[in-house]
């Protein structure tokens, strides 16, 4: 189990020296931390990770590198967290090569609210998982049958371009502004699977105009980008949850495409609702960013830029 804790050729003890600043040795089963003079917090830290870790090996769970970082992340933010607990669960296995699983508190809290209501609002920052994580759960419900379809909608606000100017057909001109949920969805199911899910229509990805005058019923609905809806367009969205489904709305609030003086359908819902019987709200931030480390300190830099103009 020492060799799995430790990580091939010492792997996860290198990244974990390099995540706290701390030097860590082993010898044998025995593992040494050592931090500078006036950081012995460190030290602790890295020896709580490391017990954690070995917890879950015990459990049965592997450990791969990067949960290295992300057991860093949830102690630093939480100290009494059991790391184990928030990872614990798969959202949906991918043909048994690779799992989709919570890899921070804000995660965790999120999918529990997805699972516990019926209209879940996740709100932040880039690679924070929400639209990856809200694909995974609704892939897992239809598998298990407890929706019969999945619809991905997201709003297709013109980026300096007309869409008129674009070349191609209709589906072509508004496939880019859609190709996010593509890759979700081709992380988790075969190619040939989605396509013959779309042409029997049980799943479907279209901009969010076409859903107007809709009611849908037993299916898992997720909105990507909400920021750049307009508050008639969200309200629209809204109403058209049916029985036996699940809507999931997802938006960064700092980057926001529509015109300057128009607002944002996502703040004034985040206004309205809050509160509301049935609707929850994630907020994540920076720490809950999963994508290259680099992501999270880029994110916090543009935070520190925005607070210091305002």
């Amino acid at each position: 189990m020492a060799s799995q804790l430790f990580g091939p050729h010492n792997q996860h003890l290198k990244l974990l020296s390099e995540r706290l600043g701390v030097t860590v040795e082993s010898r044998g089963n025995t593992v040494t931390v050592a931090a500078p003079e006036g950081d012995e917090a460190k030290a602790d830290l890295a020896g709580q990770v490391l017990s954690q870790l070995y917890a879950m090996i015990q459990r049965g769970k592997s450990v791969h590198p990067q949960d290295v970082d992300f057991a860093c992340r949830i102690l630093e933010r939480q100290p009494s967290a059991d790391v184990g607990e928030v990872f614990k669960g798969d959202v949906y296995a991918t043909s048994g090569k690779r799992t989709v699983s919570p890899k921070s508190l804000t995660q965790r809290e999120y999918l529990d609210a997805i699972h516990d209501s019926d209209m879940t609002f996740g709100i932040g920052p880039a690679g924070t998982g929400k639209t990856y994580l809200a694909v995974a759960m609704a892939v897992g419900a239809l598998s298990r049958r407890e929706v019969k379809r999945i619809v991905l909608t997201r709003p297709a606000v013109e980026a300096g371009e007309k869409l008129g100017f674009l070349p191609g057909d209709l589906a072509e001109k508004i496939n880019p502004y859609l190709r996010p949920l593509y890759d979700a969805l081709h992380d988790m199911l075969d190619f040939t699977k989605v396509q013959d899910y779309q042409e029997a229509g049980i799943i479907e990805i279209a901009p969010l105009a076409f859903m107007r005058g809709r009611t849908l019923n037993d299916a898992f609905i997720i909105l990507d980008e909400a920021q750049n809806t307009t508050p008639e367009q969200m309200k629209m969205f809204l109403t058209r949850l049916g029985f036996g489904s699940k809507a999931v709305i997802t938006g960064d609030v700092t980057q926001i495409d529509l015109p300057v003086h128009a607002k944002s359908g996502l703040l004034q819902a985040r206004k309205i609702l809050t509160g509301v019987k049935g609707v929850n709200f994630v907020t994540f931030d920076e720490h809950d960013v999963i994508r290259h480390p680099l992501v999270g300190r880029i994110v916090r830099a543009y935070d520190v830029h925005e607070g210091g103009r305002k």
